[in-house]
């Protein structure tokens, strides 16, 4: 591999603001890759892929580097850029860089550190404690799994156009895809490219959304003509999709407590051709008791710890506290008690998380059903990254049975 030193210096400048900066991956590279029009598609592959990897495996490379407690000087950057490469088993050139990189070391460390789960994988000894106490033997294959390079996944625009006419129209393009065993509206990119380019996307026949949080609209089991509200729609993913599978017919109407979210799922929602669609912001408790009682189908894709993403997210492991664990349980908690009221009687409710804990997912449930006699769980489904090959997702159907007063 022929190694160019400003493809590594920018590298090295997304590792440094994303870890003593403390600022999101994604935006990083956004920042960095926009920062040279010369590079070309290679370049920013490059820089892409090595900024990824190394923060998925952070703690493994400053262990192996015995630099765990070091500053990320530009020294120390690029010897743990070069200790990645030597754990890749790729040939360093003979650079002043490179000069405190011990290929001896970092082998033996390697060795001495095969058995330790936590640090191989790069996972925090509270997280990895966290996690295992929770999935038990599952958790070993869920840290394998989560270290992978998170896939492209298209989701199809039902109102715009179809799975077969658009893979037609993207291999025209050179831009292969192929269906998805299991998701209906989906299909996966054979090979990293920008789509955000292309004519089609910008026509709203498309959005990139990954397989397991698609299966979350159709969970909901929505027939066109349903009034139905998305009660923390975010920027509206989960919304459009929703949208697509009613056929713009009936009403959505979309939820979240901050504005600029709602903004982005009312310019989404243009380009995607949706016309049933409202937005509310939810600025007073008003705004959730207007609803009561009134949809067919409400969602819950509720805050979480994300921990079923985060090979789409891996600074995420870094940035995480069992404190905010806990809180966002608390949240979930509160949402589900308030915001059940507004779906009506003979109606249903799903609870969602991208999370694989336990104590997010299913014992929410058990808790919110223990006292809540209204709601009978009709349909559950746990998926796990390292059995999909997606992200981490559950999900809960109940259906409200009763008419009596739902508990305050």
């Amino acid at each position: 591999m022929k190694f160019h030193l400003n493809l590594l210096r920018a590298v090295n400048r997304a590792i440094y603001t994303i870890f003593e900066d403390e600022k999101y991956a994604d935006k990083v590279l956004e920042r960095i890759l926009k920062s040279n029009n010369l590079w070309g598609a290679r370049d920013r592959a490059f820089i892409a892929e090595n900024t990824y990897d190394m923060v998925r495996y952070w703690r493994l490379i400053r262990t192996v580097a015995e630099l765990e407690t070091h500053e990320l000087n530009e020294t120390n950057l690029f010897t743990l850029f070069g200790t990645w490469q030597i754990l890749k088993g790729v040939s360093l050139p003979k650079w002043e860089e490179f000069k405190n990189v011990d290929e001896k070391k970092i082998a033996h460390n390697y060795k001495q550190l095969k058995t330790q789960r936590k640090i191989m994988y790069s996972f925090p000894d509270w997280m990895d404690d966290m996690c295992y106490k929770e999935l038990g033997k599952q958790w070993n294959k869920e840290v394998e799994s989560l270290n992978e390079t998170a896939p492209v996944v298209l989701r199809v625009n039902g109102l715009k156009t179809n799975k077969t006419d658009l893979a037609k129209s993207l291999a025209e393009k050179g831009i292969m895809t192929e269906p998805i065993k299991g998701c209906k509206d989906a299909l996966i990119l054979k090979q990293r490219q920008n789509l955000f380019i292309t004519p089609e996307f910008k026509e709203g026949m498309f959005e990139v959304q990954d397989a397991s949080s698609q299966l979350v609209a159709e969970f909901l089991q929505i027939e066109p003509g349903m009034r139905i509200v998305d009660a923390c729609a975010g920027a509206g993913g989960k919304t459009l999709h929703i949208a697509s599978i009613s056929q713009n017919k009936g009403k959505i109407i979309s939820l979240d407590t901050e504005q600029w979210k709602i903004d982005e799922a009312k310019k989404r929602a243009r380009r995607a051709g949706v016309s049933n669609l409202e937005t509310r912001l939810i600025d007073s408790n008003k705004v959730i008791k207007k609803l009561y009682d009134t949809a067919d189908r409400l969602l819950l894709d509720v805050p979480c710890s994300g921990l079923g993403v985060l090979k789409r997210n891996p600074d995420a492991k870094w940035k995480l506290s069992p404190e905010f664990i806990d809180k966002v349980k608390g949240q979930q908690e509160a949402i589900l008690e308030d915001y059940c009221k507004i779906v009506k009687p003979g109606g249903k409710m799903v609870y969602a998380t991208c999370s694989i804990l336990p104590s997010e997912n299913q014992l929410q449930v058990q808790n919110f059903l223990s006292k809540n006699n209204q709601f009978t769980l009709e349909e559950e489904r746990v998926v796990l990254p390292s059995e999909s090959g997606f992200d981490g997702f559950y999900m809960a159907r109940m259906v409200r049975t009763k008419t009596e007063e739902i508990a305050k």
